[in-house]
């Protein structure tokens, strides 16, 4: 297991992106910009906490792509449950701190970030199972279309563009479980190929 510590860079890439996440979502959880609307007349809102979620995806992303070839070929060893294991604890981390600075600050952001990073880490697994590549670019996609083609208007997100949704929305936080648990099946039955 420590060759496996040591080729996923835990200390050095997953670690330094929690703590890089959890700083900025206590100190900019409540900083907004307003985008022009590419559909709509109105400007759409997009909170700092839409973008923070990229944090752990990407450092997740580096850290699984990590690979070993001569030691995790051999079919004794447990890799796909220790990958399974290290994105789930890591999403719970991200989760946990979000859901703290959002219950401390009384802030709304934080909670979606949290939320959103579940969406968006199942979103990056499953782009990951398809293609190496695909697993940076699809969470980073998908933030950015819909902070650009998200809203109908000013606060009113389409139903597609989950991590626009109010906090307190439960169909949309069952909706990104349920694709945070198929990325983690996804990542436990795919063979990780390192990226070029």
């Amino acid at each position: 297991m420590i060759w496996w510590y040591k080729g996923r860079r835990l200390t050095t890439v997953v670690l330094p992106g929690l703590l890089a996440f959890t700083l900025l979502a206590a100190v900019a959880h409540g900083e907004s910009v307003a985008l022009p609307g590419l559909i709509t007349s109105g400007g759409n809102l997009l909170f700092l906490m839409h973008l923070t979620p990229l944090i752990v995806t990407g450092t997740l992303g580096h850290s699984l792509a990590q690979r070993l070839p001569e030691a995790e070929d051999l079919s004794v060893r447990p890799v796909r449950r220790y990958d399974v294991a290290l994105a789930l604890c890591t999403v719970a981390v991200a989760v946990a701190a979000a859901g703290i600075i959002g219950a401390l600050a009384g802030s709304a952001p934080a909670y979606e970030a949290g939320r959103n990073t579940l969406f968006l880490t199942g979103l990056m697994l499953l782009g990951g199972a398809v293609h190496p590549q695909a697993a940076t670019v699809a969470p980073v996609a998908w933030v950015f279309v819909a902070a650009f083609v998200g809203y109908r208007d000013f606060h009113r997100p389409w139903p597609w563009a989950v991590t626009l949704h109010p906090a307190g929305y439960l169909p949309t936080f069952l909706f990104c479980l349920a694709v945070f648990l198929c990325g983690l099946v996804a990542l436990r039955h795919t063979r990780r190929r390192p990226t070029s």
